[in-house]
């Protein structure tokens, strides 16, 4: 990043020497504050701006509002720019490898920005989504409400799927429930240069680069992983920098910013997402091991089990199996509702990636919209593995998973 990350709308200087990750994670997005005289980030809440004089001000709202970065003209109005929300975005677009990102109010504002984006670069109106995906973004697609037509499909089924008229491909890896891993390389390759989107949420910038193996967009529900907290709302795409002028278009003229609030506590999240991932991935190792050999529990996923990683994706792509973790009832239906029912230490909510565990059923919540067909079995429960004792965590699930007893 330069001095100017502030206002530089999360541009990342490529000439510079690249920190390890986790000396990148503590300073991406901060340059500019020793010459502000600040040690902290400060928070800018203002809606709106003075402006030197009318032209002034009036070239930068045009700047902004096509999706450039500030001028002279200062930064005029919130829904065009935040210098909160652009910390945040270099320090994201700097732990992604890419030019730049670009944030947004929530993950599903950031996916349907991107889609529009690429509808207007292309005028194409076709998306192929590789399923299993998240159960909003599945809904959404298949919708129409953005003048889509999806073909959903398989990864290896791309290169037929694909059409002239193909304005964006889009997959999660692991993938929202179940966590089956994609080959990104070779999705993009069978994208036959149409742009891809990859949901890097469960993986995060610690475990995987979607951008190093040829995406075009890497898309965070902010929310999770990186805020870490469970405590700000956000999205953010990071990308190239003609990408990022494009996705700033349709921010800027849908109203889609992230509000500075939630740029504040995002980037304060990013200094510890290295080390929370890590202990969180150890956790969820010895958690998904105990639990396939339980036995109430008839499948586990997790790409760190013996035989789920066919390809050899674990160290080529991913760098770890992450801190999720799905399982499979033996008692159905029933059985996962009292399971999620009857925890104690973890909370029965939806989300993910915070310090604390989480269960949810993704058939009756998250994956709700998605067609029959596609939808995770009702015996499915998804976990997400936090920051207390494993061995804490073990007992809460041994008795929530028990037949007898009440809660």
């Amino acid at each position: 990043m330069g001095p100017n990350a502030a206002t530089d709308a999360g541009t990342a200087d490529r000439t510079a020497p690249r920190l390890a990750l986790d000396s990148l994670a503590v300073h991406a997005g901060r340059d500019d504050l020793t010459a502000a005289g600040v040690h902290a980030p400060p928070l800018d809440l203002s809606t709106t701006n003075p402006l030197p004089s009318v032209d002034a001000g009036g070239e930068a709202y045009e700047a902004m509002a096509t999706g450039g970065h500030p001028t002279a003209g200062g930064h005029v109005y919130a829904r065009l720019w935040n210098p909160t929300v652009a910390r945040f975005e270099a320090g994201l677009a700097a732990l992604e490898h890419t030019e730049e990102s670009v944030a947004f109010a929530s993950g599903m504002a950031a996916v349907t920005a991107t889609v529009l984006a690429t509808q207007a670069e292309s005028g194409g109106r076709h998306v192929v989504a590789v399923r299993p995906l998240y159960g909003g973004t599945d809904h959404l697609l298949g919708s129409g409400l953005l003048g889509t037509e999806t073909t959903y499909c398989s990864a290896d089924d791309v290169a037929a799927t694909v059409r002239p008229d193909t304005c964006l491909v889009v997959v999660e890896t692991p993938a929202n429930p179940t966590l089956d891993l994609v080959d990104i390389a070779a999705v993009v390759r069978a994208a036959a240069g149409r742009p891809v989107l990859v949901d890097n949420t469960f993986a995060t910038p610690v475990l995987q680069n979607p951008a190093d193996h040829g995406a075009t967009f890497v898309l965070h529900s902010a929310t999770k992983y990186l805020g870490g907290h469970g405590d700000a709302v956000g999205g953010v795409v990071a990308t190239d920098a003609a990408w990022a002028a494009a996705l700033r278009r349709v921010r800027a003229v849908t109203g889609g910013i992230m509000h500075p609030l939630a740029g504040y506590l995002l980037h304060r999240g990013l200094p510890t997402l290295p080390v929370r991932v890590r202990a969180q991935q150890q956790s969820a190792e010895k958690m998904a091991g105990w639990l396939a050999e339980h036995p109430a529990v008839t499948q586990v996923f997790y790409p760190g089990l013996p035989g789920t990683d066919p390809t050899g994706l674990l160290g080529r792509q991913l760098r770890g199996p992450g801190a999720m973790v799905t399982i499979r009832l033996a008692g159905g239906y029933d059985a996962a509702s009292r399971t999620a029912e009857r925890v104690r230490l973890f909370t029965h909510a939806v989300s993910l990636g915070g310090v604390d565990s989480l269960v949810q059923h993704p058939a009756a919540l998250t994956h709700r919209p998605v067609p029959a067909d596609a939808r995770p079995g009702a015996d499915l429960l998804r976990l997400s593995i936090g920051l207390e004792d494993p061995a804490d965590l073990q007992a809460d699930l041994a008795q929530a998973l028990a037949v007898e007893g009440p809660r």
